[in-house]
């Protein structure tokens, strides 16, 4: 059996290292005044990046390395069945994030949008919404960084068109994230 999938990772989280390390710093610093102002990071995605919507959203609230720590505000907005169905049978599917962002977005507030096309319509959606509501934006995205990267205040492409080697990279740049804000947290 063959683990040229982790060779490729290996490969891949070193060029992102070096390439990304200017957008990823920048991210770190928009978390960062998100969190001192007392401001929510929302995080929106579709699946496997609803997966790592939640996931990280998790790690904000709850902790991502056992210390103690206060809680930082952080909404998954794929959690909520009932409303993502409601939402998606009454307003229709592309309208699920932007109805989200337009009841809890502040400004001030952080939305992150997780894709690895960049082309979905409901995160396309979430990004003109928040926009108009002074939400600040960032999309983890991949391949050519799609519609979405012209839409997001910043856009933290991942150079590759594997689907599954992005959202690896995807959720090691927001553990990287979650980790330096949760050490300065007390």
């Amino acid at each position: 059996m063959s683990l040229a999938h982790l060779a490729s990772l290996s490969r891949l989280a070193e060029q992102c290292a070096v390439e990304l390390e200017p957008a990823v710093a920048q991210y770190v610093e928009l978390v960062r005044h998100t969190v001192r102002e007392g401001r929510t990071i929302l995080f929106a995605g579709n699946g496997g990046s609803a997966a790592h919507a939640q996931h990280i959203a998790t790690e904000y609230v709850v902790r991502f390395d056992p210390v103690a720590r206060r809680a930082v505000p952080a909404l998954a907005l794929s959690a909520d069945s009932s409303l993502l169905t409601a939402a998606g049978n009454d307003l229709g599917f592309d309208q699920v994030f932007a109805r989200q962002v337009e009841a809890h977005g502040r400004a001030g507030d952080l939305l992150v949008l997780i894709s690895t096309s960049g082309g979905s319509a409901n995160l396309l959606r979430a990004a003109e919404v928040a926009r108009g509501r002074g939400v600040v934006t960032v999309g983890l995205l991949a391949k050519t960084g799609g519609r979405l990267k012209g839409l997001v205040d910043l856009a933290i492409i991942v150079p590759t068109d594997d689907t599954a080697l992005a959202q690896e990279i995807q959720l090691a740049i927001d553990h990287h994230v979650c980790g330096v804000i949760e050490g300065e947290l007390e």
